[in-house]
């Protein structure tokens, strides 16, 4: 494959074994994926680590409304040049099309607001539980087909976590099918869908390299249509929260780390459920509100009144 404007961005040894990444991406278990170690032309991706936005500058606001752990930033042109560039290319025709031979999906869309998608910094600490994202776009009729992702952490130690997870079915299974380390200049491809399962596990960053955070880009892409068999309803992001490690059993005596590890899972169940009542609340005050809202008021209190 040709470089093409919009493609120069990439190591040319990914266009030129475009094909055989394709099969991969295709035969790779528990869902359709591939992994591409020196994704981006080397320069570009130093550029744009060197210029990656400071923490506080992204939205690190939790859903209690206090700081958190977590980054993003998804206005990417106002980065600095290096994302500028990027943004040129991954809505360039060349690129899309690129992405398409690699996945065999045909019709990719730039998504121009980046929802849910940009630069992700998270800190020590932080894990994200297994989930399948939200199926459609936001505000367009675009069903979600692929999460594009590149690490840029020059150092990092396999043994300090933060490693992307795939499951076949978290519900059941504890352990992940693949995990990927967020080597620098890694890039992972994934289709999502209803069973592209997929999160990273509680980052252990030592005390002598304090500092270190995991740095990611994340850009997602979606077509007009999809196969009828792959379709389902408009949802929301679907997490399921963690299952405990297979070594906490009957008779097992706990460490510091096995009661540090059921507190954090604990917080983060907590988490999910009062993330649901706020979404639950804000429903019906959404319910309530106008002339539906009063119509439906009259229908309960006259559904009330009939039954007594």
């Amino acid at each position: 494959m040709d470089r093409q404007p919009g493609t120069t961005i990439l190591n040319p040894s990914v266009l030129a074994s475009a094909e055989e990444l394709q099969a991969q991406f295709r035969g790779n278990p528990p869902f359709p994926h591939v992994v591409i170690d020196d994704f981006l032309d080397a320069s570009f991706a130093n550029a744009l680590l060197a210029s990656f936005p400071d923490f506080n500058r992204g939205n690190h606001i939790g859903d209690d409304g206090k700081p958190g752990g977590k980054s993003t930033l998804d206005k990417i042109r106002a980065v600095g040049p290096a994302y500028q560039q990027l943004d040129d290319a991954i809505k360039s025709p060349a690129f899309l099309q690129a992405i398409g031979k690699i996945t065999g999906i045909d019709g990719l869309l730039y998504d121009p607001w980046y929802l849910g998608g940009g630069t992700h910094e998270n800190r020590n600490g932080m894990s994200l539980d297994p989930h399948v994202d939200f199926n459609f776009h936001p505000s367009e009729r675009w069903h979600r087909r692929l999460n594009l992702i590149v690490y840029l952490n020059p150092q990092w130690d396999g043994a300090w976590g933060g490693k992307l997870e795939l499951f076949d079915d978290p519900a059941k299974n504890v352990t992940p099918a693949r995990s990927i380390g967020p080597a620098f200049n890694r890039c992972v491809i994934f289709e999502t869908s209803e069973r592209s399962w997929h999160a990273f596990d509680r980052i252990q960053v030592p005390p002598e390299h304090a500092g270190i955070t995991r740095r990611s880009i994340a850009l997602y892409f979606y077509t007009k249509d999809r196969p009828a068999d792959e379709t389902a309803d408009r949802h929301t992001t679907y997490y399921v929260n963690r299952q405990l490690p297979e070594h906490l059993t009957e008779g097992h005596t706990l460490t510091a780390a096995d009661a540090a590890l059921i507190k954090s899972m604990i917080d983060q169940r907590d988490g999910h459920i009062r993330l649901l009542y706020a979404e639950n609340t804000s429903l019906r005050k959404a319910q309530d509100g106008g002339l539906t809202g009063h119509l439906l008021y009259l229908a309960k209190r006259a559904y009330v009144r009939f039954r007594r």
